[in-house]
């Protein structure tokens, strides 16, 4: 049942919730301001009764199985969220424009994928808007996702990226792609994480070595 799961929505990028086209949905779902016990927490899920889940890749080094991804996505109609930092922006303009016109969602990841909550508030918005107007002076496009860089924030990185016009995006499942174990361990990974559920944020990596080749097994 779950492999089903999987099959169906892995990757459906939860169309009225989290893409940038239905972006005016998301606030109707999550709550970006939520804190426990005076912390601000940044999005980990999304409040759905849709047997849907929203996969997300990280773009921070190499774009070997980019495009091999994105014809995988194609084919099955899906759409997902890429996360990227300036340094990738800068060095795959190319894959940029290539993720958007498929009808993909860009995200912020950083600018140099520095622990945000290790900088000061200035260099905190430095590090969103240097990456934001670089995909905007290439594309055009407005970003307003943005995923910290090994998921560090604190109260004043949440609010930072607030400031800046963002929401705040972690995840619930980690598919642990980046560990290279193989296409099997990718895909058990995802489908054993208790925390699967309806609106999960998966987290994967388009540079990771057996993503492509488990998303096209699945």
């Amino acid at each position: 049942m779950r492999r089903r799961f999987f099959k169906v929505s892995l990757g459906t990028f939860l169309a009225v919730m989290l893409l940038g086209c239905s972006f005016k949905y998301l606030s109707g779902y999550v709550t970006v301001s939520s804190n426990v016990s005076g912390r601000e927490l940044p999005i980990y899920s999304v409040e759905t009764n849709e047997k849907k889940a929203a996969l997300t890749f990280d773009a921070a080094w190499g774009n070997e199985d980019t495009q091999k991804i994105l014809d995988i996505l194609e084919k099955e109609k899906i759409h997902v969220t890429f996360f990227a930092t300036g340094g990738w922006v800068e060095q795959y303009p190319d894959d940029v424009k290539a993720i958007l016109a498929a009808g993909h969602d860009l995200g912020n990841h950083s600018e140099s994928h520095k622990n945000m909550s290790q900088l000061s508030k200035e260099e905190q918005k430095k590090e969103i808007m240097t990456v934001h107007n670089k995909v905007k002076e290439l594309t055009g496009y407005e970003m307003k996702l943005f995923r910290p860089p090994y998921g560090d924030y604190d109260n004043t990185v949440i609010k930072t990226v607030q400031e800046c016009g963002y929401y705040p995006i972690q995840w619930d499942v980690d598919s642990l792609d980046w560990k290279d174990y193989g296409r099997q361990s990718v895909i058990d990974t995802i489908l054993g994480n208790k925390a699967l559920q309806n609106g999960s944020i998966i987290l994967c990596h388009n540079g990771a070595k057996y993503t492509a080749e488990a998303l096209e097994s699945s």
